[in-house]
């Protein structure tokens, strides 16, 4: 593994040979341009709550440029938010057994609840914490976006952790590094490669459900935020097809620019923490990435965060830690897991009891009964979505993922695509089933896996990019070809990372429903029969009981499809297919 997180591979500050004057101030320059745009966004985002009322949403096409900016700026904090999350988390529930017991069914259960159902809670909850304030809204639409990307990341952090070479963790082992030198020389850097591509996804993701996040409705409370997703919203509302187009040119253009200056650098990078013995021939090009290796600036800001981390006593705190550390026997250790156990059952038991209440207070058994019956069609619809976009998109995923030099060209027109929000569609899927009389509990369906099959394409694009050239070469070799190739090479090195996008594109379905199966063109309306439509009217009549009831069933659903199949599966991909 070519790896660790100093920086040998940029020039040092005697080293001088690439660098140059114009890079320096090129990048300088966008540093000022990135501040200034920053600098404007949380200016408006602080505005008093009256100015969105005596400023109300206009199709003007010169508001849009400042609508983009500002649904951009929530995106970005949103990944930020993300990727501190996932990393946190994730690594706690990869290295302590009693936290993955709480960790990763909250996972699962946060995952299955969608958007909307954290918007009809937290909405109010914000406006509370800053009254009379934008921010408040601002905080819920970016906790919206937040739900919409954090999962997959948080999923490919803790497959990666869970599968790490047994020879590297040995080899940290000889040489006594404490665990934050393992977490950050190992660890985090066999993890980054796959990370990299589901930051990709999450930040594409985000536009999916960005129309609901900024055109919030929850009963009578109507609050529009000045975006691209209140813009597309008002757009469909008024019918007009103008407006519509140009809201996808702009998040073309943004998906555009933030591939060439963010993601694409971040690619090439991450391509040094690839497992392999023997260098890639092919590996990935970023011009804006050769800028950073070329100025002086860069190697001097890393040298100061290397300094900052080396005089943070983190060491001597873990040495510390592990002096304290009490050493019990096994049958403590099994005393304090069942008590651990018990103490998460009763919290359960106990949120489960009010919840109950909550909803009994106005709903009975036959409400129950009906929307489990509406889960079962929603789960029908996944399970089939599912199985069709793994067969299309995995041999895509891994054609890709061999092939760098292709991947660096499809990477941003594979990002447009999964950004691309399926909102867009829905006018045309309504004028076309009332057209032709079709049936909406078939025909909407393949609006649901329109933003979240990405998730597949994108994993697997990681899982056959982080297969080692030599083990590539060994089967070229052996002449290892057609299905054998496939049986033997390929699907092995890219499972565990398609269980981690099969598991997040099966909730991201689920949570897709809410939009899926009820779609509207100006007064037309549609609606399938399932979770996601009683969602989605229960939401927009601001009726708590029934969306908490909707909330729970489909969390259930995906809890126990999590616990069924996709657990097993990341279980098998540990023992087995872990590349040693």
């Amino acid at each position: 593994m070519r790896s660790s997180f100093r920086a040998p591979a940029l020039p040092s500050l005697n080293d001088n040979e690439h660098a140059s004057w114009w890079a320096d101030v090129t990048l300088l320059s966008l540093i000022a341009l990135l501040a200034a745009f920053i600098f404007y966004g949380v200016e408006q985002m602080n505005q008093p709550l009256g100015a969105l009322v005596s400023s109300p949403l206009s199709l003007d096409l010169s508001h849009l440029p400042a609508y983009t900016l500002r649904t951009t700026l929530r995106m970005f904090i949103a990944l930020f938010a993300s990727l501190v999350f996932s990393l946190v988390v994730a690594t706690l529930a990869a290295k302590s057994r009693k936290a993955a017991v709480v960790i990763l069914p909250a996972l699962d259960i946060l995952q299955s609840v969608p958007v909307l159902g954290f918007l009809t809670f937290t909405v109010v909850f914000f406006m509370g914490l800053f009254p009379g304030k934008e921010t408040g809204v601002e905080c819920a639409a970016i906790f919206a976006i937040f739900t919409s990307q954090v999962w997959n990341m948080t999923f490919s952090v803790y497959q990666s952790l869970r599968t790490v070479p047994h020879d590297l963790q040995e080899v940290s082992r000889q040489f006594a590094l404490s665990p934050w030198q393992r977490f950050v020389r190992l660890e985090l850097p066999f993890a980054t490669p796959g990370l990299v591509w589901n930051m990709m996804m999450s930040m594409s993701g985000g536009w999916f459900f960005v129309v609901a996040s900024e055109a919030i409705t929850v009963g009578d409370t109507t609050v529009s935020l000045p975006g691209i997703g209140s813009w597309l919203a008002l757009a469909i509302a008024q019918k007009n097809t103008v407006a519509i187009a140009w809201v996808v040119f702009a998040m073309a253009v943004v998906i555009i620019l933030y591939d060439l200056l963010f993601f694409r650098p971040i690619v090439a990078w991450a391509d040094r923490f690839r497992f392999e013995q023997t260098a890639s021939q092919k590996r990935p090009r970023s011009r804006v990435y050769d800028l950073l290796r070329a100025t002086r600036l860069v190697p001097w800001v890393l040298l100061v965060l290397e300094d900052l981390m080396a005089a943070l006593p983190l060491d001597r705190l873990a040495r510390f830690a592990r002096r304290l550390r009490f050493h019990p026997g096994a049958r403590f250790n099994r005393l304090v897991d069942l008590a651990w156990r018990s103490l998460v059952a009763v919290a359960c038991l106990v949120g489960a009891v009010q919840l109950s209440r909550f909803i009994g207070s106005t709903l009975g058994l036959g409400d129950v009964i009906e929307v489990f019956g509406l889960g079962l069609a929603t789960l029908l619809r996944v399970a089939v979505l599912i199985v069709l976009a793994s067969v299309v998109w995995v041999p895509i995923g891994v054609w890709i993922g061999l092939n760098p030099r292709w991947a660096e060209r499809l990477q941003p027109i594979a990002q447009l695509l999964a950004a691309f929000p399926a909102n867009v569609l829905f006018p045309f899927a309504v004028v076309a089933i009332v057209a032709l009389k079709l049936n909406p509990n078939v025909w909407l369906s393949p609006l649901m896996v329109l933003g979240t099959q990405w998730y597949i394409l994108f994993n697997v694009i990681a899982g056959a990019s982080a297969l080692p050239t030599d083990l590539r070469e060994a089967a070229r070799s052996f002449q290892v070809r057609g299905w054998q190739w496939w049986r033997q090479v390929a699907l092995p090195g890219v499972f565990p990372y398609y269980v981690t996008g099969a598991l997040t594109a099966a909730g991201g379905s689920w949570n897709a429903s809410i939009v899926a199966e009820a779609v509207s063109w100006g007064h037309e309306h549609l609606y399938a029969s399932g979770l996601g439509s009683f969602i989605a009217l229960a939401t927009s009549a601001g009726d708590l009981q029934r969306v908490a009831l909707g909330v729970s069933v489909m969390a259930m659903f995906v809890v126990g499809f999590n616990r069924l199949l996709w657990r097993p599966l990341y279980g098998y991909a540990e023992r087995r297919l872990r590349i040693d």
